[in-house]
């Protein structure tokens, strides 16, 4: 692990940070919060809240809070928990929410709370692509610094990107955690929100995963 990793910054300001600027943001924004779920309900059975549990910090199952933008039930439904182009199960309303990344931002509920970071490995399903004793040790680094709503895969490819291509880039973030680094990626992060690009996964299996380890492990 690199020197920076019981830094001043790691240990205690990013969660400071995360706290400060999230609660205050919560404070300013929670009208706006409120107007996002009311149009959900008026747009689509369901609740206006989707609550999904993932990993965080050390591997801990937490849960996690995005606005609901697919139909009720969506997860149990043709291609399950992730949403590929053009998917039917995205309601008309969600497409919007999902341009402008506005289902997220009820995420600052987890920042706050210490779930996640605002800047961090985008936090995995418990399940997809491994569960949490199925990863290598190199890749159970991703867990050693809090989840975020936005991470350095999430600038260089977002969902367009496999899973170890996505584990390589979240991997290189713990070991270069700074206060630089992390105002780059939110700079990053809100070009890519006015760009509009690459919201869905194209392509992005459990197998492929698996196949790409075994090919990535080979080459050692």
């Amino acid at each position: 692990m690199a020197n920076n990793r019981h830094s001043f910054y790691r240990k205690y300001g990013k969660r400071f940070l995360d706290l400060i600027c999230s609660g205050l943001m919560l404070l300013v924004i929670w009208p706006l919060l409120i107007i996002i779920m009311v149009i959900i309900k008026l747009d689509s059975k369901g609740p206006a809240i989707f609550v999904q549990e993932r990993l965080g910090l050390h591997g801990k199952v937490f849960k996690m809070y995005k606005a609901r933008t697919m139909c009720n039930h969506a997860e149990q439904q043709g291609s399950g928990a992730y949403a590929f182009q053009n998917d039917a199960r995205i309601t008309r309303v969600g497409r919007v929410l999902r341009k402008l990344s506005l289902d997220e931002l009820f995420q600052l509920i987890n920042v706050f709370k210490g779930d996640m970071s605002f800047i961090g490995p985008r936090p995995i399903l418990t399940y997809h692509p491994c569960t949490y004793d199925e990863y290598t040790e190199k890749e159970k680094t991703v867990f050693h610094v809090r989840p975020g709503i936005s991470g350095w895969a999430q600038v260089n490819g977002r969902n367009s990107i496999d899973w170890v291509q996505r584990f390589e880039l979240n991997e290189w973030y713990v070991e270069n955690v700074s206060l630089a680094l992390d105002i780059r990626i939110v700079f990053m992060s809100i070009v890519q929100v006015f760009s509009r690009k690459e919201i869905e996964i194209q392509e992005n299996t459990a197998e492929k995963f698996q196949e790409r380890r075994h090919e990535a492990a080979g080459k050692e």
